[in-house]
């Protein structure tokens, strides 16, 4: 490598040169690597703000409340320095009387609130929006279009990223207890069995002649990139209560 003249009419050694193209590459890295953990802690962090609001949200319409941004906030306020069991007083209005409406049979709007999936060995709780678009799955699990809704006879299928709200669906085992819980009521469903199929199996979401819950998920749960499987829980219901009931401290 042959030397180059400055400005100052002084030769710059080859080796300065290529500390500076050096270093300026660090910068470089640093400066990429910033804005992906950046990228990844809002995507992050907005998806947990989501959850929490929309789950907050979902009991204030149990309740017969209207759910606001300003009661969440206010909520979450006094649980940061109160507690939780002093967010709920008695002032708490009873939910509305029982309902032994059936469920809608007609499509739900597009991301409308479906309920709220739990599994509890597994701590799972999620809220179920519908779509299974990737707007929908980066917040929340999705109802897939086209399948049953909770409460009626049929296949409900719901999908969510192995990454994030189904990852613990890798230990999931069967007779493990599913409840999704709606507006219309409560309905709990056992894990009868699990497959692993490829994405063009779409035999899995079929409708059943009774009423099941199929969770879909991406396979294998550590693959790094697009995965080429999919991973299949089958559950079938098994008690359901289609009134609505009192939370837990209301």
């Amino acid at each position: 490598m042959k030397a180059r003249l400055t400005w100052s009419g002084e030769m710059e050694r080859p080796e300065r040169s290529e500390r500076r193209g050096l270093r300026a590459l660090e910068w470089a890295f640093l400066l990429i690597g910033l804005l992906a953990v950046d990228c990844f802690v809002w995507v992050n962090t907005s998806s947990v703000l989501y959850q929490a609001y929309e789950d907050w949200a979902f009991d204030q319409t149990l309740r017969g409340l209207t759910p606001g941004l300003g009661g969440f906030i206010g909520d979450e306020g006094r649980w940061l320095f109160n507690g939780r069991q002093k967010v709920e007083t008695a002032e708490t209005p009873q939910p509305p009387a029982a309902s032994t409406e059936t469920p809608p049979v007609g499509p739900p709007a597009k991301r409308s609130v479906i309920g709220r999936l739990e599994i509890p060995r597994l701590n799972i709780g999620v809220m179920v929006r519908e779509g299974a678009d990737e707007g929908t799955l980066s917040r929340a699990v999705g109802h897939i279009p086209g399948t049953a809704l909770p409460g009626t006879i049929g296949n409900v299928g719901l999908a969510g990223h192995r990454d994030t709200f189904f990852r613990a669906l890798r230990n999931i085992r069967g007779d493990d207890t599913i409840e999704l819980q709606t507006t219309a009521g409560t309905y709990r469903y056992v894990v009868k069995s699990t497959r692993i199929v490829t994405p063009r199996d779409v035999s899995v979401l079929e409708a059943s002649g009774g009423e099941t819950l199929t969770l879909v998920t991406c396979y294998p749960f550590y693959y790094v990139g697009s995965a080429p499987k999919r991973f299949i829980v089958y559950a079938r219901q098994v008690g359901a209560n289609p009134q609505r009931q009192p939370l837990p401290g209301s």
